[in-house]
């Protein structure tokens, strides 16, 4: 069933951007580096949630090296723009101390939840620490952050779907669309 090209959520308008074969390509492409690259160190996968939820499910399913997954949950973000600050609200219980570990978003633009997230991690003691972000958004980006496995790099658009929402909306759909409207 094909979905429609044009959506509304709340006030705003959105029409599709990426489509979902377009979307699993950019996910087998960054499973595919990943899997070349861990073959043999167990890498444990980070999610940061909500966003990443239905980027690390699909990815996951496609990682055939073995691997561990633990989430944790951070914020930044009110309406569509980042409200400059990261709100922490579940954090990581698993040691990170000599593991290979792997930070999961879903986009990264601004790079505000990261910069505050990576020297946290850091401090943990991993053994490696990577970036994958199935979008990103290069002229959006303000913090010195490196981003190891990037599915498409996007332009500075708002978008919504596949995990990514609107004041709560959206996250369900199987595309990701882009506002029309601001």
């Amino acid at each position: 069933m094909m979905m429609s090209r044009k959506i509304q959520l709340h006030d705003k308008h959105f029409e599709l951007y990426l489509t979902e074969t377009q979307i699993n390509a950019a996910v087998q492409e960054v499973a595919d580096k990943i899997n070349a690259d861990y073959t043999g160190k167990r890498p444990l996968i980070i999610p940061i949630l909500n966003g990443s939820f239905m980027f690390a499910s699909d990815l996951m399913k496609k990682l055939t090296i073995d691997c561990e997954i633990s989430f944790i949950k951070a914020s930044s973000y009110h309406g569509t723009t980042t409200t400059g600050s990261v709100n922490e609200l579940i954090g990581l219980n698993e040691s990170l101390e000599q593991r290979h570990v792997i930070i999961l978003e879903d986009i990264i633009d601004t790079g505000t939840t990261l910069a505050r997230l990576i020297p946290t991690f850091e401090l943990k003691l991993p053994s490696s620490l990577k970036i994958a972000s199935l979008l990103h958004k290069p002229k959006a980006l303000k913090a010195d952050i490196r981003v190891d496995y990037v599915g498409l790099e996007i332009p500075n658009d708002f978008i919504v779907g596949y995990g990514l929402d609107y004041d709560g909306l959206g996250r369900n759909l199987r595309e990701i669309y882009k506002v029309v409207e601001q």
